[in-house]
C-alpha cells in the first residue's frame, strides 16, 4: 500500500484516479488542481508518490518537478499525461521524475508503475521507454533551455494573456513581464509575439484548442 497524492486540473481524472488507487489498496492523502497549493500539502502529507500531470491550465508539472527537486523532498513522483512528446519525457525524467504514463495506458500499467516506483525503482513502459530513448537521443532542445519562470511566461503569452494579467498572476510587475517576453524572443531567435505562439504550439507547450 502506498500513500499517494494527485496533482491534475480535471476534477473528473482525480475522481477516477481515487476510485481506481482505493480498489488497489493505496490512499489517496490529498489532492490539488495546481503547483503552487500542492507544494505546501506535500511538505506537510509527506506522501509516498505524486501522480502529476504536465498540462495544469496556466502553470505546469515541470514547475513542480523542479520545485521539488529544489526543496529537496524525497516525495516520489511519476508524471501521468497526455503528452507523448520525447522532449517531454527526457525533461520529466532529467528533472526527477521515477515513472512517466501515458493516460491512454490500460489502468494496469499505472498500478504497475506505482509498485515499482515504491520499491525504488524507476518506471516506463515499452512506450514511454522509446520516447524518453528519442528525447535523450535528439540532445536538448530550445524548450529544455527555457528556466520555469521563462516557461511559465511563454505559455501564459501564448494563451493569449497580457502583461498585466501574467505580472497579477505571477506577482510580477508589467515591465518585468515584458522583459521576460523580450528576453524569449532573443532567446528562441524569434521576431514577434506571433512566432512565439506559433514556436510555443509547435514544440506542444501549449494546444489549439488553448488560443
Amino acid at each position: 500500500m502506498s500513500r499517494l497524492y494527485l496533482i491534475d486540473d480535471h476534477a473528473l481524472i482525480r475522481d477516477g484516479l481515487r476510485a481506481l488507487l482505493g480498489a488497489a489498496g493505496h490512499v489517496v492523502v490529498g489532492e490539488s488542481d495546481a503547483p503552487t497549493p500542492a507544494l505546501a500539502e506535500l511538505a506537510r502529507l509527506e506522501p509516498d508518490i505524486v501522480l502529476v500531470d504536465l498540462a495544469l491550465g496556466e502553470r505546469s508539472g515541470f514547475e513542480l518537478l523542479d520545485e521539488l527537486q529544489r526543496r529537496k523532498l524525497r516525495t516520489r513522483v511519476i508524471v501521468l499525461t497526455m503528452s507523448n512528446q520525447p522532449r517531454h519525457v527526457a525533461e520529466a525524467l532529467r528533472l526527477g521524475a521515477q515513472g512517466y504514463v501515458l493516460k491512454g495506458s490500460p489502468s494496469a500499467e499505472l498500478l504497475h508503475a506505482i509498485d515499482a516506483v515504491a520499491q525504488g525503482r524507476r518506471y516506463l513502459g515499452e512506450s514511454e521507454a522509446e520516447l524518453a530513448l528519442r528525447g535523450l537521443t535528439e540532445g536538448a532542445g530550445a524548450a529544455e533551455t527555457l528556466s520555469p519562470r521563462e516557461r511559465q511566461v511563454l505559455v501564459m503569452v501564448a494563451r493569449g494573456a497580457s502583461s498585466s494579467e501574467i505580472g497579477s498572476s505571477l506577482h510580477l510587475s508589467p515591465k518585468t513581464v515584458d522583459t521576460y517576453r523580450s528576453r524569449l524572443m532573443a532567446k528562441l531567435a524569434l521576431a514577434d509575439v506571433p512566432a512565439l505562439v506559433r514556436w510555443a504550439i509547435r514544440e506542444g507547450l501549449v494546444g489549439l484548442d488553448e488560443r
